[in-house]
């Protein structure tokens, strides 16, 4: 098939070289709030953590939001707490539910497409592999067919995770280059969303001049996560309980970063491919070295923020296999689009402490959302270079 111009930029070579993705602007994030404005955007998993943050960034933004997404994963739930069904157009359903996620689709006619929907627990996946493939995997063809039959979206991003790349347990980042083969059911079946999309890009998309980009964050963290085996979730129940944190895997080194950072990143992203396609490309989002750390270091760090004598304790590494070592290089997305991360570690557990309190108090979750949010964008270059400047100098990633 002859292509034309709008899908020239769309060749293997324009995906695999920088310099193709021109207009470049830097990482100006007040002025892609500007770009959601009245901007129509479809966002699958918006009852979980990340969905709902994300959800409300866009509410905050001016976007026309519609969720599709099972009820919310956990009692209780940032999305209920938060208010957030009450301000999108939320669709109940079942990510494995081609005929019922088209029929979203169809009404919604959304122009962006954010594809969180996830079995997202690694220790849950050897519990229901079978349901987190189906989910994982088939989820990601059934996106990718509403994309492709839509006729309306022009910029599409599937989030997966930094555990898509087979671990070697190197001490130095994994780039987007590496070797796709997550080793548990879920990250393997990320691998395989991966590839869907990869391969979904080839066959149609392309050819369709749709800008297709996937985003491999590391461990976030933040305020409103019940999720069950996650680091600071257990670290705030054993705060509500008032007993001691017990961490499992405590030397495992994992990338953290404030759930603000990868979310910003995937409206960066999308919008900077919307704008041009060829900065449509797979990108690895996490934080600079500086803020690589141990479980257990990010336990004793959420002791000293959350003070009140709080203290944790090893529970051993007992269980199924994880990662005991894993980091990313994200040199792409920052060289290639000027994006960098704004807030450190420290900064990013106080903020979850900070967030925590709220809701002890059974203060006003929406609010203290959105005055986090507010304080992400005030953050200019100065403190930027400036916290880059403290990285180099902060916490070592170490065993």
């Amino acid at each position: 098939m002859q292509q034309d111009k709008k899908t020239e930029k769309y060749t293997e070579k324009t995906r695999e070289t920088s310099q193709f993705c021109t207009k470049k602007k830097g990482y100006d994030i007040k002025q892609t709030m500007g770009f959601y404005r009245g901007k129509k955007v479809f966002v699958t998993g918006h009852t979980g953590f990340k969905g709902t943050w994300l959800c409300r960034i866009l509410l905050e933004a001016g976007a026309e939001v519609t969720g599709y997404a099972l009820l919310p994963p956990t009692n209780p739930s940032l999305y209920g707490l938060s208010g957030t069904e009450g301000d999108i157009r939320g669709v109940t359903g079942d990510i494995r539910d081609a005929e019922a996620l088209g029929k979203a689709f169809r009404q919604a006619k959304p122009e962006v497409v954010f594809h969180l929907a996830a079995q997202p627990i690694v220790r849950n996946s050897y519990a229901n592999p079978v349901y987190t493939y189906e989910t994982n995997v088939m989820g990601t063809v059934h996106v990718c067919e509403c994309v492709r039959q839509s006729g309306s979206v022009k910029s599409f991003l599937n989030v997966t995770t930094d555990k898509v790349y087979r671990n070697r347990e190197w001490e130095w980042g994994y780039r987007e280059t590496d070797t796709l083969d997550g080793y548990d059911p879920y990250s393997n079946s990320k691998s395989c969303s991966e590839l869907v999309t990869h391969g979904y890009i080839r066959s149609f998309f392309r050819e369709q001049g749709i800008a297709v980009s996937t985003a491999r964050a590391g461990n976030v963290i933040g305020g409103g996560d019940f999720a069950e085996d996650r680091i600071l979730p257990d670290c705030v129940r054993a705060v509500l309980q008032g007993r001691e944190i017990t961490v499992r895997n405590p030397y495992s080194v994992r990338p953290y970063q404030h759930v603000l950072e990868p979310l910003f990143a995937y409206l960066f992203v999308a919008e900077r491919q919307y704008e041009d396609g060829a900065c449509a490309d797979f990108y690895n989002v996490g934080p600079d070295e500086g803020d690589c750390v141990t479980t257990g270091e990010l336990a004793a760090l959420f002791c000293e923020k959350w003070g009140n004598g709080q203290t944790w304790r090893s529970g051993g590494e007992e269980g199924p296999h994880e990662a005991g070592f894993l980091r990313l290089d994200c040199s792409k997305i920052k060289n290639r689009l000027g994006w960098a991360p704004r807030w450190r570690i420290g900064e990013a557990v106080g903020k979850t402490c900070e967030f925590t309190r709220v809701y002890m108090e059974r203060g006003n979750i929406a609010g203290e959302m959105v005055r986090e949010i507010k304080e992400f964008l005030s953050a200019d270059s100065g403190e930027l270079n400036g916290q880059m400047k403290e990285n180099a100098e902060g916490l070592g990633c170490r065993k």
